[in-house]
């Protein structure tokens, strides 16, 4: 059967696929690199997959991209696994290395290849470059990148099949602050089609204003799952005064509560600033500083991921070695 060409144009809109990851076990002899590990990715919305270096989050993708075979759990994509799927690249793109392209190639000639297995037309590869700003450079050997230009092709190639499922793991390694920009607003792009966007990182704070929901592991095993929001926790705002013992039992009479904190500060349990600015004003009491207290979400995370990590730890660095040369091997063959 001849594949459906692509359309021109832009970006279609499309129905996301639903990742399931359910008790998925990885272990490489006596290491095991992924620990029971269950959560969802749902359509329409950038999950961030976070956790520390070594915490099992490029193994965990594998799986899921059947890159390597679990040894036990399932990790689905609308209730199948990865091979059963049919024209599994016009259902998942992903980029998971920044390397994975022939050095000697020119960037458009490598798209241009993986196009021509699919049945994807040159007309979609030049629209790709486009779309992620690499037209200038689309002629120039891929081994003269720079890593954030890597980056984008591998973009791009995921992109090809225009796949209802993205998956990208620290996609934003080598890109400036302008690329940063650039990358953010063209996943919110992706996901407002409808599209699942996974994207792995090592950094909360490089992913917290891109991502929807946050997928923490530490050690192959889930430590917290839940939106941004559910993480940032209740809002609150940070109040100072000459008087906080008349401003705390006000703000209380008000039904908000607030507690002093051991600089002086006030913390009442409303983002309201008016309302806590109204309360101070009956009370007659003098405001010497007034603001949001946002959450700090990369302290938060590091919280949640802190202690040894037994991935990285001096007494199992044989470990994510031995790890990397299974993968490698299962990789090549898979």
């Amino acid at each position: 059967m001849t594949p459906t060409p692509m359309t021109k144009g832009t970006l279609l809109t499309t129905t996301g696929a639903r990742v399931e990851v359910r008790n998925l076990t990885k272990r490489f002899g006596g290491f095991t690199a992924v620990d029971d590990l269950s959560f969802n990715v749902e359509p329409g919305r950038i999950t961030g997959f976070l956790g520390p270096n070594g915490a099992g989050k490029t193994t965990s993708l594998r799986m899921l991209l059947g890159l390597i075979s679990q040894t036990s759990g399932t990790a689905t994509i609308d209730g199948q696994t990865y091979h059963d799927i049919d024209q599994p690249l016009k259902v998942v793109g992903s980029a998971l290395e920044a390397t994975n392209f022939h050095p000697g190639r020119s960037g458009r000639d490598h798209l241009r290849v993986l196009a021509a297995t699919i049945g994807a037309p040159d007309s979609r590869v030049d629209e790709l470059l486009e779309l992620t700003g690499i037209p200038a450079a689309a002629r120039k050997r891929a081994g003269g990148y720079s890593m954030g230009m890597r980056q984008r092709l591998g973009l791009a190639a995921g992109l090809l099949g225009d796949p209802r499922l993205l998956v990208l793991d620290e996609p934003a390694n080598g890109l400036d602050p302008e690329g940063i920009r650039w990358l953010r607003g063209f996943l919110r792009h992706l996901a407002s089609e409808g599209r699942t966007v996974l994207i792995s990182s090592h950094l909360l704070q490089e992913v917290e204003q891109t991502v929807d929901d946050v997928v923490i592991i530490a050690n192959g095993r889930l430590v917290k799952e839940g939106t941004v929001g559910e993480l940032r926790g209740s809002a609150t705002s940070l109040v100072r005064t000459t008087d906080a013992d008349s401003l705390i039992g006000a703000l209380r009479v008000a039904d908000v509560p607030a507690n002093l904190q051991e600089d002086g500060g006030i913390v009442a349990e409303t983002d309201d600033l008016r309302l806590v600015g109204d309360v101070a004003l009956r009370a007659g009491v003098p405001i010497h500083e007034l603001r949001p207290l946002a959450a700090d979400l990369e302290q938060l995370f590091f919280s949640l991921t802190e202690g040894t990590n037994r991935n990285l730890g001096a007494g199992e660095s044989a470990a994510p070695v031995m790890a990397d040369a299974i993968e490698g091997r299962e990789g090549a063959n898979g």
